[in-house]
């Protein structure tokens, strides 16, 4: 399953770390979970690999309940490489492996 969406990058505040975010569709959101039912990992993770500009990369969409959708972590090196931060908008490719 191949996903591609525009979504605003967003963060998540933890403790003294702030994460950075997107958030994917609600209807593939509803689309994973159905596929990913019976299949358990760390938080209820997904393994995907990830587009965004000219970078790649594999990492894992986690389910969040307070938005309704699972959200994609966007790492520092990613969001430097193709210079971008919170509030930005990007085109996003999600490929689920591993289901």
């Amino acid at each position: 399953m191949i996903i591609d969406f525009d979504a605003e990058l967003w963060l998540w505040d933890a403790r003294s770390d702030s994460w950075t975010f997107v958030s994917l569709p609600a209807d593939a959101s509803d689309d994973i979970r159905e596929m990913a039912g019976g299949t358990r990992r760390g938080f209820g993770s997904v393994r995907v690999r990830v587009t965004i500009g000219g970078s790649q990369w594999r990492t894992s969409i986690f389910p969040d309940s307070k938005r309704g959708a699972y959200v994609l972590p966007v790492k520092r090196a990613i969001r430097k490489a193709e210079d971008l931060e919170a509030g930005d908008t990007v085109s996003v490719t999600v490929e689920l492996i591993d289901l």
